[in-house]
């Protein structure tokens, strides 16, 4: 029964945040945070993303019956009510504010509880079915990890935490879409209008790279802001080109399979650039 509940969190998607949320730490910190903050934001995020993921299940309950990929979550097969989930979803609100007041900010706080209140509210219910740029604007949500990283060391905001919420901010959109094509045809039958479920594929790719290159500019515009080392700089344009070398591929073929390969690509990209920005700022 416990693995149930902790299914409704989605831990694999929360891992992401987790990796946006660690460099933010340094960056706040302009080299090693501290532990217990550091330790104190993760947990929290964790329950917070946790959290919003359980409410989202709740809520769409009756779509996830309908597509395969998420046919056997837990609300959606009845293993856990609707009652029980919402009842772990508020333990886990509770939590995350009550480890975020108490070892970090108040700002943090704030921006958590905004984060949820806008995954549940503006994405799961206002846009996911109502606009083919849902995950465009619904991504805010999965971008204030940066934010909150940075206010639970400073309890402010900087232009470098600015630039770092537009990386991920630009960086969503066409990860998600390079998902969203392999079950576009599962997306239609929820009446989801992901953008690939909707629209051409030629028209999938021309957003895929306008979204890219804003993410190309300001992944670079970071590291300057930071003061970076000009080898970081290097090395991150390196990884910005496979990510280009990825979506030209997909550009010609048009297929499935390259769309996925630019999906695992673009988890790499963010896995390697975060690892990249904590390196850079312990060795100024």
């Amino acid at each position: 029964m416990l693995g149930n509940y902790i299914a409704l969190m989605k831990l694999r998607v929360v891992e992401l945040l987790l990796v946006t949320t660690v460099p933010a730490l340094f960056l706040a910190s302009n080299g090693l945070p501290d532990l217990k903050i550091t330790i104190a934001t993760l947990i929290g995020g964790t329950f917070a993303a946790g959290a919003a993921n359980t409410l989202n299940m709740i809520l769409e309950s009756d779509s996830d019956k309908l597509m395969a990929r998420t046919a056997s979550r837990p609300v959606a097969t009845g293993v856990i009510s609707k009652v029980n989930a919402t009842l772990f979803a508020m333990l886990l609100v509770t939590l995350s504010f009550l480890t975020f007041f108490i070892f970090t900010t108040i700002l943090a706080t704030l921006l958590t509880a905004f984060a949820i209140l806008f995954y549940v509210l503006g994405y799961t219910v206002l846009l996911k079915k109502n606009t083919s740029q849902n995950i465009v604007w619904g991504g805010i949500a999965g971008c204030m990890p940066v934010l909150i990283g940075q206010t639970a060391v400073t309890n402010s905001l900087t232009l470098t935490s600015y630039l770092f919420f537009l990386v991920v901010f630009f960086w969503t959109p066409p990860h998600f879409w390079a998902l969203a094509v392999k079950y576009r045809d599962q997306y239609k039958a929820a009446d989801f209008p992901m953008l690939p479920a909707v629209a051409p594929m030629s028209n999938v790719v021309k957003q895929m790279w306008f979204h890219s290159t804003l993410m190309v500019i300001t992944s670079i515009a970071v590291l300057i802001s930071a003061d970076i080392s000009i080898w970081f700089i290097i090395a991150t344009s390196a990884l910005l080109l496979g990510w280009k070398l990825e979506l030209i591929r997909l550009t010609k073929s048009n297929s499935d399979t390259d769309a996925t390969r630019l999906f695992n690509w673009s988890i790499t990209f963010l896995s390697i650039y975060s690892l990249l920005i904590v390196f850079g700022v312990l060795l100024k």
